[in-house]
């Protein structure tokens, strides 16, 4: 099996929404449960190649992703952003090429299970 299609299956197995961003914060992959959530549950349609922030349109999140970013690009580790109304913990985690050169991010969601 080659890799790509591995990762992919490994990816699509996570029961939460993963979405790659590259550093210009153009969404490059979506496993199966973000294709759910974005398409099926919010309407949005073909994100792949697109900006990130047609999905977050509100300036305050706009800031506070590209401000995340900025911190993770100086090797920062992953960075925990608000709780959202879904009651989910989102991460933003940078991925690094072979050499720790920050190529893109992940969003990384989590059920928050504190009251």
């Amino acid at each position: 099996m080659e890799r790509e299609k591995m990762l992919s299956y490994i990816l699509d197995s996570y029961p939460y929404p993963v979405v790659f961003v590259d550093c210009d914060h153009i969404i490059r992959y979506m496993n199966k449960r973000a294709e759910y959530l974005y398409y099926q549950e919010r309407g949005y349609r073909d994100l792949i190649g697109k900006s990130l922030f047609i999905c977050h349109q509100n300036p305050k999140s706009e800031e506070m992703i590209k401000a995340t970013v900025e911190k993770l690009k100086n090797h920062a580790p992953e960075v925990l952003l608000p709780v959202n109304g879904r009651n989910e913990r989102v991460y933003i985690v940078p991925v690094r090429d072979d050499n720790g050169n920050m190529i893109g991010y992940f969003e990384r969601f989590e059920m928050n299970l504190q009251k």
